[in-house]
């Protein structure tokens, strides 16, 4: 009977076919399988299965690479197709290393695809729980793995924070490091050995890889500070807070920013963009109204890490306390003041307005004027007339030197308030006893007396007031304006100063009357002595007329005589300077000819000079040359004789002798064998006698 028709089955490459018992039976390869068993089928081809063969489906292979990994669990203890048993829930990595394809069997699960972990130089990771050489995992346990590397994280195994870069430190760069367990440190020379709880920091440059038993704890930076910047730095083991200044400066590794407390009012104070002399409190200035509102600004710019500073102005002068030592010192402008981590700023609340209102200016630096201050005060008057008086104080601050004359000009933190009470004070019971016309007729000199005091030995105000616990001098007194609190006193007091400006008005309408009649009789009187005057002027001129016409007459009469005698005296004064000055020109004229005479014969004697100098210098040149010539004519003729003809000359008799040389010509000789001593003086006379007679005379 045919039950049904079963077609085969193809298995391609990297497949393979999965097949389920439906009852015992012996599959292809004779192995006995039983009911529910399941088992793969690898070779390529067409497969029929058997009668108790079912087949549950194909499985797909999966291709492993240099980058990627199959993670397989065991469902159940089977031996895998390399002959290795594995045991139910084992979980296991497959590589390439193990096979190029992986199809995983009936007893296997993958689990997922792992995908290969590459390091380069420059970083490191940290393995939990690796896999040791048995290929289990070591509970607890981590494992340090440096860059160059690529590696497939085994079943079990956890990055520890992942991959990492190496640590590259800087010049101005270190970290912090913690011992978490027992090791040999061997980063530092000489190795040290280090305790669990340890803390010690590294600095560049350098490359540090921390090893497993180290933590990491801060990777630091140097801070650069100008020498007006400071960073607060606290001690973590020691507690100890202190300020470092003006140098780059590094963190160490029990070392921490320390954040300093300040109150917001000093923050909002000590804003950059405040100027103490000009904004002189947050409420009071027009463009700062919600200035103690928004802080906002202020506290995303504040760093509470940096030494507090502030610019102290000219003139001005900054308190600084200090909590730990319980002193204080005070610093003038211009200058830069730092806080110390136990120092504060000395807050000065002071008041302000008119009349004058508590807290309404709130300022660190202390202007030292000269400034003012004005105030309202209402007096009362001995006749109880209720007057408001507008009073400006002009004061300054005495600095001194000295820390604790200083310090007095902050023992009054409200000083402008305390100033204006007490001055108020004196003022009222000055004018408490005095009338209201009195004040009104002598109100500056009855303030000042109440503001400054007498002086005892002159009866005088005094110049000044010295208010001695903080040292501040008030050194004049303003009245702007006074004013009756009562309305009707007010009339009163208009009427009586409109009526006293019209009797003024009238005085001195008739004081300019008479004033003006009194100066039109004294211009009469001046005009009329002025007429008089010049009478008798015109007179005295009259007098000197005459007397010119008849001097003018008497010159007009001697004139033409005079004239001629002058004439005549010029002509002849005339005739004698011609004779003078032709008789100087006749002179120059001889003393012209005498000189061009005198050069004529210069030259001409100049002339004669050269002309027998130059003759005697080509006589002598001719006798040099007629001399020469004689000595070559000798010079040849003893040449041509020979010496041997000489020598028979010279043995043969006298007049032999004699005539020859008579024959070369010689009229002369002396011959001498050079033994017989001969009187040279005497000889040579004889021998130049004729020569010197045959010599013309030049005498």
């Amino acid at each position: 009977e045919v039950l049904g028709e079963v077609k085969a089955a193809i298995i391609t490459p990297n497949s393979a076919l999965r097949l389920k018992a439906s009852r015992e039976t012996v599959d292809r390869d004779g192995k006995s399988r039983v009911a529910g068993e399941e088992w793969m089928v690898r070779r390529s081809g067409a497969y029929l299965p058997g009668v108790y063969e079912t087949i549950i489906g194909t499985v797909g292979a999966i291709v492993l690479t240099e980058k990627q990994a199959v993670h397989v669990c065991a469902v159940q203890t089977f031996t895998d197709g390399k002959g290795k048993l594995r045991k139910s829930g084992e979980e296991y990595l497959i590589t390439m290393k193990d096979m190029e394809t992986f199809i995983p069997d009936v007893y296997e699960k993958v689990v997922g695809i792992i995908n290969v972990t590459t390091l380069t130089n420059r970083q490191y990771c940290v393995v939990v729980n690796p896999v040791d050489a048995t290929g289990k995992n070591q509970l607890g346990a981590r494992k340090l793995i440096k860059g160059e590397k690529s590696f497939f994280l085994q079943p079990g195994e956890i990055l520890e924070n992942g991959v990492q870069d190496v640590f590259i430190l800087g010049d101005n760069e270190g970290i912090v490091l913690r011992a978490q367990e027992f090791f040999l440190d061997e980063s530092v020379a000489p190795s040290k050995q280090r305790q669990p709880g340890d803390k010690w920091m590294l600095q560049g440059p350098l490359e540090y890889i921390p090893p497993v038993e180290v933590e990491v704890l801060s990777h630091r930076r140097s801070i650069p500070l100008h020498e007006n910047e400071g960073i607060y730095v606290r001690n973590i083991k020691t507690g100890q807070v202190r300020a470092v200044i003006g140098q780059t400066y590094m963190l160490g590794e029990d070392e921490e920013l320390w954040e300093k407390s300040v109150p917001a009012i000093v923050k909002s104070l000590l804003s950059t963009d405040r100027d103490a002399a000009a904004d002189r409190g947050d409420w009071i200035n027009p463009s700062r109204v919600n200035k103690r509102q928004d802080t906002s600004d202020d506290d995303d710019s504040w760093d509470p890490t940096r030494v507090i500073t502030i610019h102290v102005p000219h003139n001005a002068a900054v308190q600084v306390y200090d909590y730990k030592s319980k002193q204080s010192r005070v610093v003038f402008g211009p200058d830069l003041v730092m806080l110390g981590p136990d120092e504060q700023f000395t807050q000065l609340s002071l008041s302000a307005g008119k009349p004058k209102k508590a807290n309404k200016i709130r300022t660190i630096a202390l202007l030292l004027g000269p400034d003012f201050t004005s105030d309202l005060i209402v007096v009362e008057t001995a006749d109880h007339a209720r007057l408001q008086l507008d009073i400006s104080y002009n004061w300054h601050f005495i600095p001194s030197d000295d820390q604790k004359e200083a310090a007095k000009l902050f023992a009054v933190a409200d000083f402008t308030g305390d100033v204006c009470k007490a001055l108020a004070s004196k003022i009222r019971g000055s004018v408490s006893s005095v009338t209201f016309d009195h004040f009104h007729k002598n109100s500056a000199s009855i303030i000042q007396q109440a503001v400054f005091g007498l002086d005892p030995a002159t009866g005088s105000p005094n110049s000044s007031l010295l208010f001695p616990q903080n040292n501040l001098k008030v050194t004049s007194v303003d009245i702007k304006s006074v004013e009756p609190v009562d309305q009707r006193t007010r009339d009163s007091l208009q009427k009586s100063v409109t009526l006293a400006i019209e009797i003024t008005t009238q005085s001195q309408e008739a004081a300019a009357k008479r004033d003006a009649e009194r100066v039109e009789q004294e211009a009469k009187g001046r005009l009329e002595r002025q007429r008089i005057t010049d009478e008798a002027l015109a007179e005295k001129e009259r007098k000197q007329l005459i007397a010119l016409q008849a001097e003018s007459a008497a010159v007009e009469s001697t004139g033409q005589a005079k004239a001629e005698a002058v004439s005549r005296a010029e002509a002849a004064k005339i005739e004698a300077e011609a004779a003078v000055e032709g008789a100087k020109l006749k002179a120059e004229a001889l003393k012209i000819e005498t000189d061009a005479e005198l050069e004529r014969m210069k030259s001409a004697r100049e002339a004669d000079i050269h002309y027998t100098a130059e003759q005697n210098k080509m006589e002598i040149e001719k006798s040099k040359e007629m001399a020469t010539i004689e000595t070559e004519k000798f010079k040849n003729m003893v040449d041509a004789l020979g010496s041997d003809t000489l020598q028979a000359i010279a043995s043969g008799p006298q007049n032999q002798q004699v005539r020859l040389l008579q024959s070369l010509g010689l009229k002369s000789t002396l011959i001498t064998d050079g033994r017989t001593p001969i009187n040279l003086l005497n000889t040579a006379t004889g021998l130049l006698g004729e020569i010197q007679g045959d010599q013309p005379s030049t005498s």
